[in-house]
């Protein structure tokens, strides 16, 4: 029996939410609760605790038998802890049976987050993307998505064989930043699909931004469930949301009805894991088993126990830590506040309100203006790590982007002080005549006729040829240009002059490049050599 056959049960023990489900819960009610509450447990995390304190004699995988001489060399860099609580699946009193400790943390994650149901991931949100677009297929064929979309998506979308059509984000060319839609605009998507006689079934939908920008989703909810569409929400760079006042509310609250949580990203738990969350709307009990179903084709059947307990201990910890997050919060207030007084930088979020999608902004991305210093936000980003061990997130041909997680409290002075070091050597090499040129790209191009399903095309004969000669044909790849990222290119799609152009400015500039190419000057595409009978085939 897999993990994955151990959390499918019959429609009535299902480990959801009690008490929460259908209420919109104001942001930080759940940090409130009394320190008695249900959700200062951590059920699995305390099971593979008890069973590491038992000494356990292990003759079963994993191989290194929890400790001892088999485990020896895994102590010796990540402490004998961590080996003894690495503890493998289908065990008595941790997460066997319906009522396990791991069904009673998962139901505490989904009451934390105004979820019916949640999915902890253990191959990142990129797991919960795959299962997300499995799921949907079983409502429908046709899917509406935010072409800044995440690649995991997008790879969904090939696998399950869905019909993508696409609604552009708004993008701010200056910095290379794609934003989120409006209500309207996905209003205004949706009708045109359904006027030419290709009503979607599902919506995919980016909130908030890797640079904080944060859409009205309870608006998208329901002008996606006004066209009979379920939305999914790509979450990914907001876990934390919910857990205080002055943060934006859990998209699971606001009623969408499949959302993607990097908790790893902001929330405290380790590097890929992640959840999964069911919400409580009009498809719920469609999209349940079919998330089970997809849940069970994409999850490992050797999950890790540290990785899990790791999104049990971050659940509690959001749930209890409305201090911590309050300090997190004014942490990252004083960040911009030093930020603003040197006139070499500005913040990017200070300007948000500029664009329509933007109703909010997550205080803990602060995306900073570095194109005064005269070099790209990569070289700055390069020299903070090289010179001063300092790491910032991300970075744009004119921005950089610091991440405080929600319950972190970095070294601001550390932080201020690489940053004016920096800078100083930037205005150093401006007062030299070396200045880097920032001239913008190109206007995105409009994406191609989409000839080919998707999937259809990936699996094709296939054939490289000249950027010439690929002018009129299908794509066999998926190309995004960075910045801002959004696919250019989708399997399926005919490649333009527009596009050929767009693609081979952003690879020639020293501040972008373009991910999926077949070479990095992208001279060269990959097409379908006869889409006609491929897409017969198909």
């Amino acid at each position: 029996m897999s993990y994955a056959e151990t959390t499918e049960h019959a429609p009535d023990s299902q480990p959801r939410a009690a008490g929460l489900r259908g209420h919109a819960v104001r942001s930080g009610a759940l940090g409130e609760h009394a320190p008695d509450d249900a959700q200062a447990a951590a059920p699995y995390a305390e099971a593979v605790q008890r069973l590491a304190d038992s000494h356990p004699l292990q003759v079963m995988v994993p191989g290194h038998g929890g400790t001892g001489v088999g485990g020896a060399h895994l102590a010796a860099t990540f402490g004998e802890r961590t080996v003894q609580l690495d503890v493998p699946l289908m065990l008595e009193g941790i997460d066997l049976g319906d009522h396990s400790p791991l069904n009673a943390s998962l139901a505490l994650a989904a009451e934390a987050w105004g979820a019916r149901r949640v999915w902890w991931l253990t191959n990142g949100a990129s797991q919960g993307n795959r299962t997300a677009a499995f799921a949907v297929r079983g409502l429908g064929e046709r899917v509406m998505m935010q072409r800044s979309s995440h690649s995991s998506f997008t790879d969904g979308v090939l696998l399950a064989g869905l019909i993508p059509a696409f609604v552009s984000p708004n993008v701010d060319h200056v910095h290379g930043i794609a934003h989120g839609l409006t209500p309207e605009m996905l209003d205004a998507a949706l009708r045109e699909e359904t006027a030419a006689g290709r009503p979607v079934q599902s919506v995919y939908v980016v909130s908030p931004s890797y640079f904080g920008s944060t859409a009205d989703v309870a608006g998208l909810v329901e002008v996606a469930h006004n066209h009979a569409a379920a939305l999914i929400v790509d979450n990914a760079w907001a876990a934390h949301y919910g857990f205080h006042p002055e943060l934006p509310e859990s998209p699971a609250r606001l009623g969408a009805d499949l959302v993607i949580s990097s908790t790893h990203k902001l929330a405290g738990s380790f590097t890929q894991s992640a959840m999964l969350m069911l919400g409580e709307g009009p498809f719920a009990d469609r999209l349940e088993p079919l998330v089970k179903r997809a849940y069970t084709m994409t999850s490992s059947t050797s999950a890790s126990s540290v990785l899990m307990a790791s999104l049990d201990l971050a659940r509690r910890a959001l749930v209890q830590g409305t201090d911590k997050i309050e300090a997190a919060i004014r942490h990252s207030d004083e960040l911009r506040e030093r930020l603003r007084a040197d006139p070499r930088f500005s913040v990017i979020s200070d300007e948000f309100d500029q664009f329509p999608d933007i109703v909010s902004s997550d205080p803990l991305h602060v995306p900073i203006d570095v194109s005064r210093l005269g070099q790209s936000g990569h070289w700055v980003r390069d020299r903070l790590i090289a010179e001063h061990g300092v790491f910032f997130e991300m970075s744009t041909a004119t921005s950089i982007v610091a991440i405080l997680g929600a319950l972190a409290l970095p070294d601001l002075d550390r932080l201020m002080a690489a940053l004016t070091a920096v800078a100083d050597e930037a205005d150093a090499l401006r007062a030299a005549g070396e200045s880097a040129d920032h001239s913008g790209f190109p206007q995105l191009p409009e994406p191609g006729t989409l000839r080919m399903l998707p999937r259809s095309a990936f699996f094709a004969d296939s054939v490289v040829v000249t950027a010439h000669q690929a002018i009129g044909q299908v794509s066999a790849d998926t190309l995004a240009a960075y910045p801002p990222g959004i696919p250019n290119l989708v399997p399926g799609e005919e490649i333009t002059e527009e596009t050929v152009t767009f693609l081979q400015a952003v690879a020639a500039s020293p501040t972008g490049y373009v991910r999926g190419a077949v070479d990095p000057l992208v001279a060269t595409f990959r097409v379908v050599r006869d889409p006609i009978s491929a897409a017969q085939a198909g």
